[in-house]
């Protein structure tokens, strides 16, 4: 069986998970290209006009896969840390993309909640038997690959230059380097090094998000606002660059509440869509670089 995995959303963080758990079943994984202009295109070709930019992204990715494959999978992300949730885009993704693109081969929606535990076995279990029916042999699977998933790091993390910033938002923004412009790329050459929230200890972002009057509802927010301020008032970064996809309804609240927290601390906010052009894009982080420098060396 040919298994189609989009290489879109939460695919750059769980892909180790996924791919090892499918392969441990005997399945072929037929993955989609990085992202291209080509899948680019093709999301928005499919996508409806409203959505954020990783969302047609993901879409163009299904587009590109689902002739190649006997089932794909569109995960329905529910809940990754407990008592909080995902963007409401994630729990009707499935539906969104079976309705956007034609032709689409059968699908793999069960819904992801990773508390508690005895539910996510209820999702791995139901994921599996698309590949046997043999429950050894989907729990030999799923051990397998929570062991690879363990041991993997994002990597890309470069902190050996003069000047330091936090690149914060959600964390497939961080990590496409189509959608960000090689953001990565641009502030090394510019001499600034790069932290993103792997290089925080959860501890950390979990106390500094405990200090808000509420808990936050969203994943991805405590997330951003936690290692952000962390790092800013630890003084660990000379600046914040938060990657916001436009319109991002969690986005437009988490910055605000960094900015109240940090009050005059440099941040660079970065809206992307598939509009965005890339001289603009250059100048404005040239001009935070020469910012930060003069406030670094003037202070």
């Amino acid at each position: 069986m040919k298994v189609g995995i989009p290489k879109g959303l939460l695919y750059c963080k769980y892909h180790p998970f996924v791919e090892t758990f499918f392969e441990e079943l005997g399945a072929e994984i037929v993955t989609s290209p990085d992202t291209n202009k080509y899948i680019l295109d093709l999301g928005v070709k499919y996508c409806v006009d409203e959505a954020c930019l990783p969302i047609k992204i993901f879409h163009g990715h299904i587009a590109a896969v689902k002739d190649k494959c006997d089932v794909i999978l569109i995960p329905r992300v529910m809940q990754l840390k407990e008592r909080e949730f995902i963007c409401p885009k994630f729990c009707g993704l499935p539906e969104m993309v079976l309705n956007d693109i034609p032709d689409m081969p059968p699908a793999i929606t069960y819904p992801v909640y990773a508390f508690p535990k005895r539910r996510f076995m209820n999702c791995i279990l139901k994921t599996g038997f698309v590949c046997t029916k043999n429950i050894f042999k989907i729990r030999k699977a799923y051990k397998r690959a929570s062991e690879i998933q363990g041991k993997y790091e994002l990597s890309g993390n470069k902190v050996n230059f003069p000047l330091k910033v936090a690149l914060v938002g959600h964390p497939y923004n961080i990590s496409d380097s189509f959608s960000n412009m090689n953001i990565v790329k641009k502030l090394n050459k510019l001499g600034i090094g790069v932290l993103t929230e792997e290089n925080a200890d959860e501890t950390a972002i979990e106390g500094e998000a405990a200090e808000l009057f509420k808990k936050p509802f969203w994943t991805f927010a405590r997330n951003s606002y936690g290692f952000s301020t962390y790092m800013a008032e630890n003084g660990k970064i000379d600046g914040i660059i938060y990657i916001s996809s436009f319109a991002c309804g969690i986005d437009s609240v988490v910055i605000e509440l960094i900015k109240n927290k940090l009050d005059n601390f440099p941040l660079l906010v970065l809206k992307i869509d598939e509009q965005t052009g890339e001289a603009g894009f250059n100048t404005r982080i040239e001009a935070f670089h020469d910012m930060i420098e003069r406030r670094c060396y003037n202070s």
